[in-house]
């Protein structure tokens, strides 16, 4: 179950179409011999973006979806989940 709403679903969506639009570009530059350290910074600007999409779902994990489990007795079990997913997500 997703704690994500309608208007959250819209704004990531729209920022994972515009990741993608970078990722294209960053294709692009490859293709077009462009300089390494401009590719690099494009690579590290989309991470970056894809970082903030991320730490949104996160958080809307964390409000939703484990505080509601908590709220319920499900401590351990949803407190081990939310570990295990900082620890995949953390670089």
């Amino acid at each position: 179950m997703s704690s994500l709403t309608g208007e959250d679903k819209k704004a990531l969506t729209n920022r994972l179409k515009r990741i993608e639009g970078q990722v294209r570009g960053i294709n692009r530059m490859i293709e077009e011999d462009k300089y390494c350290i401009d590719i690099l910074t494009q690579i590290a600007a989309t991470r970056g973006a894809l970082k903030n999409v991320g730490l949104k779902v996160l958080n809307r994990h964390v409000q939703g979806c484990v505080s509601n489990a908590i709220q319920e007795g499900d401590n351990n079990e949803i407190i081990e989940e939310l570990v295990n997913t900082v620890d995949r997500f953390v670089d």
